[in-house]
């Protein structure tokens, strides 16, 4: 970071230093798209907008280096590369009643919390279709998986719901827009049906 300035190069450097998993990494940025995403539905200016994409970027940072960990050690590891508090606790935040109890408070918080699960089972999904991709993925698709409590049944779908209550929106609303986010790194996360 060049005068302590956060930038999406250096967060991305630092998420490639600590995270060496290929799904890990589209998943951060699947995550990051859908961030910018909401942020943009808020009309919110495009600093928040980068600030947003960052949080959502890093938000798994200490994960795989350390999963017995996972949402405590960040503060340590972006605290050292100069994160301000904000970041820091938004990140923390997502893990709110699953490994800690720092609650989703500002909005930006309770989209990471609400839209981290949701981007992995709607990965879930366009995954199993003939696609392969998110072009032609419908919120009734989703849904439809939704009920099928085997399938994905590692996404902690209570937690989505809990987190669209706390953004007082509907659920299917959240899922149409994360999938509109996500449709904007298809590519680089390989979900755009091309082989």
């Amino acid at each position: 970071m060049s005068n302590g300035e956060i930038t999406r190069e250096s967060a991305f450097a630092l998420l490639k230093e600590y995270t060496k998993s290929e799904s890990l990494i589209k998943h951060a940025l699947a995550v990051e798209a859908v961030m910018k995403h909401f942020a943009r539905l808020f009309n919110l200016d495009e600093n928040d907008v980068t600030k947003w994409g960052i949080i959502g970027l890093l938000h798994d940072i200490d994960y795989e280096m350390y999963p017995q960990q996972h949402c405590k050690k960040v503060r340590e590891i972006l605290t050292r590369y100069g994160y301000p508090e904000e970041y820091i606790r938004a990140i923390e935040s997502h893990g709110y009643n699953i490994v800690n109890d720092v609650k989703p408070i500002h909005k930006m918080e309770k989209v990471l919390y609400t839209v981290d699960e949701l981007t992995g089972f709607i990965t879930a999904v366009a995954i199993l279709r003939p696609s392969k991709s998110l072009s032609d993925l419908s919120v009734k698709s989703v849904k439809k998986k939704w009920k099928q409590k085997s399938f994905a049944s590692g996404v902690n779908r209570n937690v989505i719901e809990e987190g669209a209550k706390m953004l007082e929106m509907e659920l299917d609303y959240i899922i149409e827009q994360t999938i509109i986010g996500m449709q904007q790194v298809a590519d680089e996360i390989g979900l755009s049906g091309k082989a």
